[in-house]
């Protein structure tokens, strides 16, 4: 099997139409999935894997939202050219994403090193962002056990399925939720060339924490969202971090991780999509 294979396994998982593009963001070759229609939606994923780290949630929200799930710079089937790979470096290629797919303004949904993106983004380009969503989002605060870290070391040194293994525990509450087609192109995707890339010259400054002036700067509506039982990025920081910023909301989900929407889809879908629709609501009354 290769990295395609699982990449597509976890596509027709989605069982909804889901487009397969490709588009130049400068000299970077960015592979996107799209589903559904109406006003655009961005999922960021995490450092790792790519686009389809949002199997649980894409074929849910693409029944109310047009959903472009990119392959950040560095991951998936986009380049992986040599960079910075720090929140400037990734906000720059979104900003130039959006517009190569002409999307002025949308929600932005970001997954840990993909929420971190998300709010340099809109710090960035405030006008290009409709609603936040921050999944157990990096640039709040971390305060990973060694023994994550050590298999966060391993698995992006070494890639294989046992580092796999020894890393999903740290991940997710219940390892078995995930998807092992999802778990197989993780580690495909860090053994392909420059799947090393992000990780090994990023050294971690995406997902560096931002300072409170920066966050209070944020006035766009929020959701932060979390897995309780988050032990790379503890809970505590998303609740820290909906007090300081104005216009934030939290929701914690039980029995969940670091990836809650694998943890437990269901519940995930429901909290992201209730804030999305009622926010809509509210402006029509509004207006």
């Amino acid at each position: 099997m290769t990295s395609k294979h699982y990449r597509q396994a976890l596509i027709d998982k989605i069982e909804t139409s889901v487009t397969q593009s490709n588009v130049m963001v400068g000299l970077v070759k960015t592979a996107y999935l799209s589903s559904g229609s109406g006003q655009p939606l961005i999922f960021l994923h995490g450092a790792g894997a790519g686009a389809v780290t949002w199997y649980p949630s894409i074929g849910a929200v693409s029944q109310h939202f047009h959903v472009i799930a990119p392959d950040i710079v560095g991951y998936g089937e986009s380049d992986k050219p040599e960079g910075a790979y720090d929140r400037a470096y990734f906000s720059n290629w979104l900003k130039g994403f959006l517009l190569a797919v002409n999307i002025p303004k949308a929600h932005i949904v970001g997954l840990s090193q993909g929420g971190a993106i998300a709010l340099q983004f809109v710090l960035d380009n405030p006008e290009m962002v409709d609603k936040l969503v921050l999944a157990d989002s990096g640039a709040l605060g971390a305060q990973p056990s060694f023994a994550s870290f050590l298999g966060m070391l391993w698995l992006n040194s070494f890639p294989s399925s046992l580092a796999n293994r020894f890393y999903s525990r740290f991940i997710l509450f219940n390892p078995e939720k995930r998807d092992s087609n999802h778990a197989h192109y993780s580690v495909e995707i860090i053994k392909s060339k420059g799947g090393k890339n992000a990780f090994r010259q990023g050294r971690g400054a995406a997902v560096s924490e931002m300072s409170e002036n920066s966050l209070r700067q944020i006035v766009k509506d929020t959701l932060i969202i979390w897995g309780e039982n988050d032990q790379l990025f503890s809970v505590e920081h998303g609740k820290a971090a909906a007090e300081v910023m104005r216009n934030a909301r939290f929701c914690s989900i039980p029995n969940a991780g670091h990836l809650p929407l694998m943890d437990q889809p269901e519940v995930f879908n429901n909290a992201l999509l209730g804030f999305l629709i009622e926010s809509e609501k509210v402006e029509e009354k509004q207006a």
